[in-house]
């Protein structure tokens, strides 16, 4: 498989496992594939990571953790996969016309576009979850509701395929769908090399 890029939105307030979790998950899964290629010479790094911000300089995630982007949405790789993360931080963006724009433009072209938490109000924002299934974090499921009147919420769900469209619940369920999403791309044994590395329990998908 062709290395895919892989873009991680980042915005103040962004909660800080809604990044990590899938930061670690496609990472991992590029360094194990990695060392696996000493034993395969067709083994290549199957996603390369970047994190993403509207402006340069660093981010303040939730309870102050201070992160410096890769790059900008003015210069960063076409998305392959572009993940929206969550936090307080998205009720600012839901009005921001430059990020959700960028949003709209990254998911005409992507292969996978993924929300963890309350980032799938960036996705109602730009229209697409329209007439879908999608979840969110449990407190922010009537907001999701107010701005995608057409999407059809499900509660108690880790995350919810649409096949481009992938909505994960709150924070940890963001580790949940990443690694279903590497387990759809490449395989269930990769999925399961990955969680064994991270110590995490695949559930019952």
């Amino acid at each position: 498989m062709p290395t895919k890029n892989v873009a991680i939105f980042m915005f103040d307030d962004v909660e800080v496992l809604d990044f990590a979790g899938p930061f670690e998950v496609f990472s991992v899964t590029s360094e194990l594939s990695e060392g696996d290629s000493l034993r395969d010479s067709f083994a290549s790094r199957p996603f390369a990571v970047s994190t993403v911000a509207e402006h340069p300089g660093s981010v303040n995630a939730r309870n102050g953790l201070s992160v410096n982007p890769d790059c900008t949405i003015s210069n960063c790789p076409a998305p392959d996969i572009l993940i929206i993360p969550g936090g307080q931080g998205t009720r600012k963006l839901i009005d921001n016309s430059a990020v959700i724009n960028w949003i709209k433009d990254c998911a005409r072209t992507a292969e996978l576009v993924l929300s963890v938490c309350t980032g799938s109000l960036l996705l109602a924002k730009a229209d697409l979850l329209e007439n879908l299934e999608a979840t969110t974090h449990h407190g922010a499921l009537e907001l999701l509701r107010e701005l995608a009147p057409n999407t059809t919420i499900i509660e108690n769900k880790r995350f919810v395929d649409n096949g481009k469209i992938i909505t994960s619940g709150g924070i940890a369920a963001g580790i949940d769908m990443s690694l279903y999403v590497v387990c759809r791309l490449l395989g269930k044994a990769k999925a399961e090399q990955t969680s064994k590395h991270m110590e995490y329990k695949i559930g019952n998908w």
